[in-house]
């Protein structure tokens, strides 16, 4: 499904679906301690119902399905959704592809409802509402991110440059460390009661980098298919002139958990 919004990459279409196979293999890639950041706040845990919005390929249902939380997940991504389902087989996990602003939960379903690397897609006026609607009395909203540093990563910042050079106006690039953007709209249905930035360093192989390089948006997502193959010799040649086999990327983690506010949408 082809996604346009002038607000990002300077309008240029991408669709998810076209790397969701590199998505599955590549993109799983948060660190141990990306998860235990939200079980130590007692968030995504056993007795709790959890939506993730913008699921992709469950990376996060899946990764914390341990901790013993009933977890589904929605994607606006048909591909994105089965390639979940079958990463998921063995999971009791609910998937459904729809875009988060079709979503149509009964009221009070979920205790927490998590959008991880997606927030910033939606339609804020129409979607917060239907999330304070979905979650129960005191329920928690969990925006969560994860972003390579290109000024103080080298790799990162070389193959940044590359993806700049075939997007010129992708609007992922030149990432610093700082707190998620939370829209003055949820203001009216929740309270912000923490956030956190912190740095994490990843683990990759020439292989691995290449892929998780590809599955962005900038990159397979939006680009012909010339224009992919060109873009990975490039970027495959870049790998093996600058790094060794294996090697790690700074990262930073952030996160932000909002709760939703008894009495804030009344006469809504």
């Amino acid at each position: 499904m082809l996604i346009t919004d002038k607000n990002i990459d300077g309008g240029k279409a991408f669709d998810w679906g076209r790397v969701s196979d590199e998505y599955a293999k590549y993109r799983d890639i948060y660190p141990e301690e990306f998860y235990r950041k939200i079980v130590d706040r007692g968030l995504c845990v056993k007795g709790q119902h959890i939506l993730d919005l913008g699921t992709g390929t469950g990376v996060l249902p899946r990764n914390m399905y341990r901790y013993g939380g009933k977890w589904v997940g929605t994607d606006i991504s048909k591909e994105q959704i089965e390639q979940a389902k079958n990463l998921s087989r063995e999971m009791d996990i609910d998937y459904y592809a729809v875009a988060t602003e079709n979503i149509d939960f009964p009221e009070e379903s979920f205790d927490v409802i998590t959008a991880c690397q997606c927030f910033w897609y939606f339609k804020h006026d129409l979607v917060m509402p239907k999330l304070h609607s979905m979650l129960k009395p005191d329920g928690k909203l969990l925006v969560l991110y994860m972003a390579w540093l290109p000024y103080e990563d080298k790799i990162a910042g070389e193959s940044e440059k590359l993806v700049l050079k075939y997007s010129p106006a992708w609007s992922g690039a030149g990432e610093t460390m700082h707190p998620i953007h939370i829209p003055e709209c949820y203001e009216k249905g929740f309270d912000v009661v923490a956030h956190e930035e912190y740095p994490l360093k990843v683990h990759f192989t020439r292989e691995t980098w290449n892929g998780r390089m590809k599955a962005c948006r900038g990159v397979g997502a939006s680009l012909s298919g010339v224009e992919l193959a060109s873009w990975e010799e490039e970027h495959r040649k870049l790998l093996l002139e600058i790094e060794p086999e294996e090697f790690d990327v700074l990262h930073y983690g952030a996160m932000v958990e909002l709760k939703k506010k008894a009495c804030g949408m009344q006469g809504e």
